[in-house]
């Protein structure tokens, strides 16, 4: 058995499914509790490849979720990755505006994710509301699922994906997005912030 085989036996057999977070024609995030530990995890079974996923396995940033075990096979991904407890960012602007401090303070972090994910050549293509948690006084940026390593050699994306308004024009099929397009979605988010 390979870590694919291992990681779906391994959730089926010793944790229990608390609720399904997200079902669509890419695959399904579930929130799961080890029957042991009683520690809380998200569990992906989604179509795409795990490349991504495999760098931040190992990754430890604060802004970051940590990726506990990905397993690939035939074009699915399985992971099981933190689960990070808070409301989004998207439910806290339900609330209006944030202050000058707060929103520097959700950006700096930001930033701090964002510089780990691009050193490793990793693209987001994703930075949103609804893809920041924020835990206590820390902003994590979480979903990975649009997420690409940059690759020097090619000239566009092979795939559009990203959050209408939030992506850059590069996502749209003009050029291959690279960091630049995190913080073009980033500035976005600052002003709506405001």
């Amino acid at each position: 058995m390979d870590i694919y085989d291992n990681l779906l036996e391994a959730v089926h057999n010793e944790y229990d499914t608390i609720r399904l977070i997200k079902k669509s024609e890419r695959g399904e995030v579930s929130l799961v509790r080890h029957r042991d530990s009683g520690i809380r995890y998200i569990f992906k079974h989604i179509y795409g490849e795990s490349e991504v996923y495999r760098k931040l396995l190992s990754v430890s940033c604060q802004n970051l979720p940590q990726i506990m075990e990905v397993g690939e096979r035939d074009g699915r991904t399985v992971l099981l990755e933190e689960y990070v407890q808070g409301d989004t960012l998207g439910e806290l602007l339900n609330g209006g505006p944030l202050s000058v401090a707060e929103a520097k303070q959700i950006t700096r972090q930001l930033c701090q994710a964002l510089w780990v994910l691009h050193s490793m050549g990793v693209v987001h293509r994703d930075v949103k509301p609804d893809n920041v948690i924020i835990r206590g006084k820390e902003a994590v940026l979480i979903d990975f699922d649009a997420s690409r390593i940059y690759k020097s050699t090619i000239q566009e994306d092979t795939q559009i994906l990203g959050t209408t308004g939030f992506a850059a024009p590069e996502q749209y099929g003009l050029s291959q997005s690279d960091g630049r397009a995190d913080i073009y979605a980033l500035g976005v988010l600052l002003n709506i912030m405001l």
